[in-house]
This record gives C-alpha cells, sequence and structure tokens, in this order.
C-alpha cells in the first residue's frame, strides 16, 4: 500500500502505451486485411474462391514456421498462458523476445485468416510493455506482478471497449486475486487505455448490439437449458484444445501448417471461420446468417480454433468463444422462437447470453462475464438471466465435465500449478524490501576494539560480517557484540588487574568469529524479490538469513538490509 500512490502514476503510463500497442497492432491488421487482401472489408474472407481460402492460411503457416523454427521454444510461447507463467514462476518479467513474436505472429497469423482472436495477443502485449517498463524502473517484483495485471486489463478495456470487464478478467482469470493494491492501478490501466481507443475507434464495441430484451420469466427454464448446452460445449472446446496441444512434439513448422490445414479446409465448407469472426457475430446478433450455418459454423469454428491455439499458434481464445457461443445462441434463439412463436423471442438476446456464457464457461470467469454483458448492452435488465446463464454453462463445464479453464488446462500440461497456495500468493505481494531490517553495520572478520564500538554506538540490529568489501560471510547479533564488549572491562586478568587496563584498547583485535554470539549464515538476494522468493531461497539455500542487495554502480552491490525467517513468519502471521 505504501507504492499505491507510485503504481497509480505508472499505471496511467501503462495505459496509454498499451492503448497505444494495441492501435498499431488492430491498424495493422485491418488495413493489410482491407487494402491488400481482402477488398470489400477488413474480415470479407467469404469474398475469396475457395483455392484463395485454402491456400491463404496455408502460406501464412509456411512463412511462421519457417521464421520462427529455429528459435527456442521458450521464445515461442505467447498467449495468456505465457503471461500466467512468467507471473508464477518468474515474478511477471516478460521477456521482450516472446512479445515481438507475439506482435508480428499474431499479425500474419491474423491477417492471413488464421481461426482465432485478437485479445490473446493483446493482453500478452499489454503485459509485456508494463513489464519491461518496470523491469526498466528496477522496481521490486511484486510491483512489477500489478503493472503486468494493468498491462492485461488495459488489453480487455481496449479491444471490447468494456473497462470493467477488463478490470475484473485481469483480477479474476490473470492474477485469480484480488486486492485493494491491485484494483486501483488496474482500474486507473483500463481507464486511460478505454479513452484512448475510444477517441480513435469511437465508443461502439468490437461487433453490432441488436436490441434485447427477455419477454417473460417463463423463459427462464428455457434459459437453464440453454446453460446446460452452452457448458457441455464449453468442455468439449477446452477438450479439443487439450487434444491438438498433445502434438507439442511435432516440429514447430509442421504444428503450424496443420492448424493451417485444419482452418482451410474447413473454409471450404464455411469461410466466416476465418480470422477473428467479429462480422460473424454482429451477422448473428441482427439475425441475417441462416439456421443451418450456424450449425456449421459452432461445429468448424470450434475445431479450428481449438487446433490454432492448441497446435500453439500466435493467435487468441476469447475472440473465438464469442463467435462460437454467438452462433449457438442463434441456435437457441431460433429453437426458441420455433417452439414459443407467440412469446417473441428475441434473437439477440440469447446471441448475447449465448456469447457470455461460453466465455464464462471456457476461461471459468463469470464474473468478468457479467460485466461484459453489463458494459456491451447497457440495460441491467439482462443482468438476471445473464447470471442464470453464466452460473449453469460455468457449473456444467468445471462440475458435470470436471474441466479447469483452458489457460489452467494448459498451464498444467507445463508442469505449473495455478495459481499458487494461499500463503505463497501472499508472500508474492510482499518484497523483501518491505520488512527488511535496515539496522545494520559491516565489519571486517577482525576489527579493531575502538571500531567495534563505533560500531556499537550507532545501535544497530545486525553485524554483517565481511573477510573482504563485498563478500558476507555472516551477520552476528549486534547485542551478542554488545554484550561481549560490555564483559571486557569486567573479566579481571591473571594478575588480579582489570582486562581493560590489560593493554591499550586501540591495541585489541575483536574476532567476529570467535566471540560468544549467534552467527547466521547467510544468501544473497536481490531488493527487488519478493518474499516468496526470499522463502524458497532460504529453503534450498539451507541458510538462516538473507543479505539483500542492491547496486550502488556497475557491477558494485551493497548490502541495505537483512531478512530472517522470523520476518517472514511475522508478515505471514499478520495476513491470515
Amino acid at each position: 500500500m505504501e507504492a499505491l500512490p507510485q503504481l497509480s502514476l505508472l499505471a496511467i503510463a501503462v495505459g496509454m502505451f498499451t492503448g497505444a500497442v494495441i492501435l498499431v497492432f488492430r491498424v495493422s491488421i485491418d488495413y493489410l486485411l482491407g487494402a491488400w487482401l481482402l477488398p470489400h472489408g477488413s474480415e470479407s474472407f467469404e469474398a475469396l474462391g475457395h483455392l484463395q481460402r485454402f491456400a491463404l492460411p496455408v502460406t501464412g503457416a509456411l512463412v511462421l514456421g519457417i521464421a520462427l523454427t529455429r528459435l527456442p521454444q521458450g521464445s515461442r510461447r505467447v498467449g495468456v498462458v505465457h503471461v500466467m507463467e512468467r507471473l508464477s514462476r518468474h515474478q511477471g518479467q516478460l521477456p521482450v523476445r516472446n512479445a515481438l513474436v507475439q506482435f508480428f505472429g499474431g499479425i500474419l497469423s491474423l491477417v492471413t485468416g488464421q481461426s482465432g482472436g485478437r485479445e490473446g495477443p493483446a493482453i500478452h502485449v499489454g503485459s509485456a510493455s508494463a513489464s519491461l517498463m518496470g523491469q526498466a524502473l528496477n522496481l521490486p517484483n511484486n510491483s512489477i506482478r500489478v503493472l503486468v495485471a494493468c498491462g492485461a486489463a488495459a488489453a480487455i478495456a481496449g479491444s471490447f471497449n468494456t473497462p470493467l470487464a477488463g478490470v475484473i478478467f485481469a483480477m479474476e482469470v490473470v492474477m485469480m486475486e484480488y486486492t485493494l493494491g491491485s484494483f486501483i492501478p488496474v482500474i486507473i490501466a483500463a481507464v486511460v487505455t478505454t479513452v484512448l481507443t475510444r477517441y480513435f475507434f469511437g465508443a461502439e464495441p468490437a461487433f453490432s448490439i441488436a436490441p434485447q430484451h427477455m419477454s417473460s420469466l417463463l423463459e427462464l427454464p428455457y434459459i437453464t437449458l440453454a446453460g446446460l448446452i452452452v457448458g457441455c460445449l464449453g468442455a468439449a472446446f477446452i477438450v479439443s484444445v487439450q487434444s491438438f496441444a498433445r502434438l507439442s512434439t511435432w516440429p514447430f513448422w509442421a504444428r503450424m501448417l496443420l492448424a493451417a490445414c485444419v482452418t482451410g479446409v474447413a473454409a471450404q465448407f464455411e469461410p466466416a471461420v476465418m480470422g477473428i469472426g467479429y462480422d460473424t457475430v454482429s451477422a448473428v446478433m441482427l439475425g441475417q446468417i441462416a439456421f443451418a450455418s450456424l450449425l456449421t459454423i459452432v461445429v468448424l469454428k470450434l475445431i479450428t480454433s481449438a487446433a490454432a491455439v492448441g497446435l500453439g499458434m500466435p493467435v487468441g481464445i476469447i475472440g473465438p468463444t464469442f463467435v462460437v457461443g454467438a452462433a449457438l445462441g442463434g441456435i437457441l434463439g431460433f429453437v426458441g422462437d420455433y417452439l414459443y412463436p407467440a412469446a417473441g423471442i428475441s434473437i439477440g438476446f440469447y446471441v448475447m447470453l449465448g456469447m457470455t456464457a461460453m466465455m464464462a464457461a471456457v476461461l471459468q470467469a463469470p464474473l468478468a462475464a457479467l460485466m461484459a454483458v453489463l458494459e456491451l448492452t447497457a440495460n441491467p435488465s439482462l443482468m438476471l438471466p445473464a447470471m442464470l446463464i453464466i452460473v449453469i454453462s460455468t457449473l456444467t463445464t468445471s462440475v458435470v465435465f470436471r474441466q479447469k479453464s483452458v489457460f489452467l488446462s494448459t498451464l498444467e500440461t507445463l508442469g505449473l500449478k495455478y495459481p499458487p497456495d494461499p500463503v505463497t500468493l501472499h508472500l508474492q505481494r510482499a518484497g523483501v524490501a518491505s520488512i527488511m531490517n535496515r539496522d545494520l553495520y559491516r565489519l571486517p572478520t577482525s576489527c579493531p576494539e575502538p571500531e567495534a564500538r563505533a560500531a556499537i554506538a550507532r545501535q544497530p540490529i545486525w553485524i554483517v560480517v565481511e573477510p573482504q568489501p563485498g563478500q558476507v560471510r555472516c551477520v552476528l547479533r549486534a547485542s551478542d557484540l554488545r554484550v561481549y564488549l560490555d564483559s571486557l572491562a569486567a573479566v579481571p586478568s591473571s594478575n588480579g588487574e582489570r582486562a581493560d587496563s590489560a593493554a591499550p584498547p586501540s591495541e585489541r583485535i575483536v574476532d567476529l568469529l570467535e566471540i560468544p554470539g549467534q552467527r547466521l549464515d547467510v544468501a544473497n538476494l536481490d531488493y527487488r524479490a519478493t518474499l516468496a522468493e526470499a522463502q524458497v531461497v532460504l529453503r534450498e539455500s539451507d541458510v538462516e538469513a538473507l543479505c539483500i542487495r542492491r547496486a550502488r554502480a556497475p557491477m558494485i552491490e551493497s548490502v541495505i538490509g537483512v531478512v530472517t525467517q522470523q520476518d517472514i513468519d511475522s508478515y505471514r502471521d499478520r495476513g491470515e
């Protein structure tokens, strides 16, 4: 909380920078598609011939595979899963190489008609921008984690014009925790990015929103049934992604080619599966797509998107959940209108419910989906049916089919438990600088008594024992040195005289490794580390204390504090 004002100011910069990156990302895709490949509009893939629908994604996959196949596997990891992995294993420090792969690879993939969304790339690039900013400023790792959440929220807010949904998504899906110290900067970043994108793109959402209403409370049983159906489809989506992910042992270029071939073949039957698909969502919302085409879109978009994401294509999965959910919602609306023609069922109403319920089921993010409904429709009367279908679909996917979110399922394949246990989460929120004891004094292993007394006069808590400057041997409690120095005057010499009169004090040498006292073995730790990192170092190094270091000049580090296991335990107990 002490760093909240500074983080809030940085959140403004993160929001502006993320908004600028999203603008460049979206404009690049729209320009390349609209000006070069699709003269009838940036998503008019249906205007292409059958051969072009197959050749375009295959060519893009070959270029992507050849360009990236020589990179290490770790450098090709992208998307929301990569962000979550770096939060768990690397305290939110995202590499610039992965961000560049995501940015340019995402543009190439979406321009060549791969079946995926642009929100996943936006989240990765936005989070990486925030993380790199924090790294450049040498911020503590717990502050970098907050900035990563700011970047994720800003990306969602700017993509859909939904700042509140962006905030909830960052906390519910990416961070999987809610704290006041994180909420305020995340809200600021989401607002700034939304203002920036609305200035350039307008306040309208990414797709058309038709008038919606629930004609009667008698529709609630049908909405419950719809939630069960969406939950089943959500589970199928997650299982499909994991099925394709099992082919991770294939060469990278082969996986890209397979994903493109799946899309190219599916596009022969339904070109709407290509690209982002928001034009399809708008058409379904307005009732412009026939029932048979909706069925085809549900099946083929699910398969092609699962293949693209599961095989490692640098595209997102949030957009496809909207497209599949919208098409399924359109089907449910048609069926409901056919069964109850006198009820005056709104097709757009079920399209919106299907979209948000599918998002909630696949991402296991019910609150973020609910906020998306409210912000996209500005219609509070939809909250009751939206809450019902979101809860039913989420429970069906998670309880009936025992599926975690698509992100957590993918992280499990990497052998990563996410989120960490509550104690670790609590320790990740604080940096070692917030609890370290700064009352220390550095002394050599052997020093004259006057130097030792001068050190004690400053009333430190710890004496850092350095055989050579910068090389710490151990730490000694200053109280033990004080007791020893006081005892020198009280111990008589062999001839009955007092020890302090036996020799001039300036000639006495105090050996800090020999005097009675508690000396703790130490390990070094950077001042930007979190308490969770400190806990790991204490356990793995089998030491009793940590010397917290900070660089004062290039290649020159000094000890600025001491942290013990007792300090960490005290902090943890205060949070329980």
